[in-house]
């Protein structure tokens, strides 16, 4: 088929090669605009867009599809079908008209639940132990179009949401060959999605990000692993030279009780508010990569009988 793709982050890059593999033809990628990034600021393509660029596809960034001549040169590509995924920007209905046959979306959750910005990190905030994706045609509603494909995968307890990305944007990949062969034949089945059971997985606010001790273990344990790698849950501790604020990227719950924000011993096990505790097992100090737990702490002892803030 000819289609138009639109995506932006790493997420969605899979997608595009495997719709080109498959011997499609992308008339057009769109991204969204080049942003300054990295020390110098420098503006810097997209993932999807460098990606595009490597591969000699056209390109369009457009600051906004609800431009009357983003809207015009999108219905002049004269498609078939466009693909979106994790595109960034609200599709307006004469887009979404604008293809012969529609605009399909690759979305990261079993919908109705998550849908939105954040799937992949609300799902493992909220200790979902399942999640998927989702080959869905697209309407003016947030994500509320019929399913046309899944797959779920089990979220374990080791699942960060970094590594909980890149399965899914693997599995949303291997899901439109068939999808679009399907589409293209004619023989999609498309399934109303549910109506009860919707969530919504609003972006992660800075408020967010802070750890607060006093709440169960589980739920620390969640939110560590769900706001990893970025934009990453947060604590200070007191340090040689003033305070210190460190990420946590990966810890797991065990036992031991103690005062919420206590270090329990010298191994990084922390006191939570329901008398269990979470034991930090990748941390980041400001200014510095990932470490894991043990090479953390010969540079940053915290010992046991530490409080953390």
């Amino acid at each position: 088929m000819r289609l138009a793709f639109m995506g932006t982050p790493d997420f969605a890059v899979p997608a595009l090669s495997e719709i080109v593999s498959a011997g499609h033809e992308v008339a057009c990628v769109y991204s969204q605009p080049p942003r300054p990034r990295g020390r110098g600021r420098q503006l810097q393509p997209s993932p999807v867009h460098a990606f595009a660029a490597r591969l000699d596809l056209a390109v369009r960034t457009p600051a906004s599809m609800k431009a009357p001549e983003e809207i015009e040169a999108f219905r002049a590509l004269d498609l078939d079908a466009a693909v979106v995924v994790a595109f960034g920007q609200i599709l307006v209905r004469e887009v979404l008209e604008a293809p012969r046959l529609g605009c399909f979306n690759v979305h990261a959750s079993l919908l109705p639940r998550w849908r939105g910005a954040a799937p992949i990190q609300r799902a493992i905030m909220a200790g979902d132990t399942l999640t998927g994706v989702q080959v869905m045609r697209m309407s003016e509603g947030l994500d509320e179009g019929p399913i046309l494909l899944s797959a779920k995968t089990a979220i374990l307890p080791v699942d960060t949401a970094g590594v909980l990305h890149d399965r899914l944007a693997a599995l949303g990949a291997s899901l439109l060959p068939p999808a679009l062969a399907a589409i293209a034949r004619g023989q999609a089945v498309e399934t109303p999605q549910a109506s009860e059971g919707v969530t919504y997985a609003r972006k992660i606010t800075a408020a967010e990000t802070r750890l607060d001790w006093t709440r169960p273990a589980r739920e620390v344990d969640c939110r560590i692993r769900g706001l990893s790698p970025a934009p990453g849950a947060w604590f200070r501790v007191e340090g040689p030279r003033g305070p210190v604020r460190i990420k946590a990227l990966l810890s797991r719950v065990e036992e031991g009780a103690g005062p919420a924000g206590r270090v329990l011993d010298d191994a990084l096990r922390i006191a939570c508010g329901d008398g269990a505790a979470v034991r930090l097992l990748r941390l980041q100090r400001e200014g510095r990569g990932p470490q894991d737990a043990g090479e953390f702490l010969n540079g940053l002892p915290i010992r046991a009988g530490t409080d953390l803030g």
